[in-house]
C-alpha cells in the first residue's frame, strides 16, 4: 500500500513538473483543395475523362520543446476525398497520423517524420514521370518515413512510401525516393544548382500467389542542372537533365533500360505563369502494359518517344493562405495531342496564420 501511494505521489509530481520542463503548444491546420480538370484528346492509354473533387484535411496536435532548436510535434487528423456526384459514392477517408522531430542548428535544419504524413511536407512535388497528376489527386499521403536536411537554399530528403501491404488480394508495393538540390553558385538572386532524383520502386507478390506471379523492380536515376534567375521583373527558372530507368520482371530475368532527356522552363509575370516541360527518349515504362500503375506511378505520356507539356496558368486570387487559379494544359507527342482545362483552389490555414499572414515564405504553391 505504501509503495502504491509513493508511486502515485511521484506520478503527480512529474505531471506537475512537466509544464515547467517542456513548453507545450496546441497546433492545428486545415488544408482544403477543390479541382475541376477536363481532359480531352489522347489514346487508349490516356482516355478522355473529367476529374471533379473536393478534398479537406483537418489536423490537430501538440508541439513540445523549450526552444525552436529542438521541437517534437505530434499531429493527427483525416483526409476526406469526395468526388462530385449525386451521392457519396467514391469517397475516401484516409487517416493522417505522424510524429516529427525538428532540430535547427547554425544555419541548417534537420527534420525526421514518421507515420502517415501529407505530401505537402515534401520540399518539392515529385516530377510527373515519377508521380502523375492522378496519383497526386487520389493519394495525398506518404505512408512511412521522411528525413529532410536544409542549409540555406540547398536541401536533401529521403522518404519511404509503403503503398500496399501484402494480402490475398493485394500485392506488396513500396518505393524509396532520394532527392535534393545543392547550390553551386549564387549571386544577385541568380542561382546555379545541381540536384535530381533517385527512386527504387518495388512490386512484390500477393500472399499465396499463383504460379508465375513474380517480383518486379523499377530503378530511376535523374541528375539535373538548373538555373534560377529571380532578379528580373519576370523570374525565370531553367532545368535540364537525363533520366535512366532500369526495370525487370524477375520471372522473365530480363532488364529493360529506357533512358532520355528532360528539360523545363518556368516564368511568371504578376498573376500569369507559364511552364514548358519536354521529354525525348525511349518508352520510360516498358512494363506498364503488364502491371499498369501498380508499378509505374508516373504519367503515361512518358511512354512516348517525344512529349511536350505546356501549362498556362492565371492565379486569380493568391495570398498567404489561398491560391485560386485556372490553367490550360497542352500535351503533344509523336502519336497524339491532348488539351486539359483546369480550375483549382487550395486554401491552407493554421495556428500561425495571423502571426505570419504577410510572410512571403508562406505563399502557397499549387499541390497538383
Amino acid at each position: 500500500m505504501m509503495r502504491r501511494r509513493a508511486l502515485t505521489l511521484l506520478t503527480l509530481l512529474l505531471l506537475l513538473a512537466l509544464p515547467s520542463v517542456v513548453a507545450q503548444q496546441l497546433v492545428w491546420s486545415v488544408d482544403f483543395n477543390s479541382l475541376f480538370n477536363n481532359r480531352e484528346g489522347g489514346d487508349e492509354a490516356r482516355p478522355d475523362q473529367t476529374f471533379v473533387f473536393t478534398r479537406i484535411s483537418p489536423e490537430l496536435g501538440v508541439m513540445l520543446g523549450r526552444d525552436t532548436s529542438n521541437v517534437h510535434l505530434l499531429k493527427g487528423g483525416v483526409t476526406w476525398f469526395q468526388p462530385l456526384n449525386d451521392n457519396l459514392d467514391g469517397y475516401k477517408v484516409l487517416p493522417v497520423m505522424y510524429y516529427q522531430y525538428r532540430h535547427a542548428g547554425a544555419g541548417d535544419c534537420w527534420r525526421v517524420t514518421v507515420g502517415q504524413l501529407p505530401r505537402t511536407l515534401l520540399m518539392e512535388r515529385a516530377p510527373r514521370y515519377l508521380w502523375s497528376d492522378s496519383m497526386a489527386y487520389c493519394q495525398p499521403n506518404v505512408r512511412g518515413a521522411l528525413v529532410q536536411y536544409e542549409r540555406g537554399a540547398s536541401y536533401a530528403e529521403l522518404y519511404l512510401d509503403w503503398r500496399q501491404m501484402q494480402s490475398v488480394s493485394r500485392r506488396e508495393a513500396f518505393n524509396v525516393v532520394v532527392d535534393g538540390k545543392w547550390s553551386l553558385w549564387s549571386r544577385n538572386s541568380r542561382r546555379l544548382w545541381l540536384g535530381g532524383y533517385f527512386q527504387y520502386n518495388h512490386l512484390a507478390k500477393r500472399k499465396n500467389a499463383p504460379e508465375g506471379e513474380g517480383v518486379n523492380d523499377d530503378v530511376t536515376i535523374n541528375p539535373m542542372l538548373g538555373l534560377d534567375m529571380g532578379h528580373w521583373s519576370v523570374p525565370v527558372h531553367l532545368k535540364a537533365g537525363a533520366v535512366v530507368n532500369r526495370e525487370r520482371a524477375r520471372v522473365d530475368g530480363k532488364w529493360h533500360t529506357p533512358c532520355g532527356f528532360v528539360a523545363g522552363v518556368n516564368a511568371r509575370w504578376r498573376f500569369l505563369e507559364a511552364e514548358e516541360n519536354v521529354w525525348a527518349g525511349s518508352d520510360l515504362f516498358p512494363l506498364y502494359p503488364r502491371f499498369g500503375s501498380q508499378l509505374n506511378l508516373g504519367d503515361t505520356y512518358y511512354r512516348d518517344k517525344f512529349y511536350s507539356r505546356t501549362d498556362l496558368t492565371a492565379h486569380i486570387v493568391q495570398n498567404a493562405f489561398v491560391d485560386l487559379n485556372t490553367s490550360f494544359t497542352f500535351h503533344y507527342t509523336n502519336k497524339t495531342t491532348g488539351f486539359w482545362q483546369q480550375l483549382s483552389c487550395r486554401l491552407y490555414i493554421d495556428n500561425l496564420l495571423w502571426s505570419n499572414r504577410r510572410s512571403r515564405e508562406r505563399r502557397l504553391n499549387s499541390t497538383y
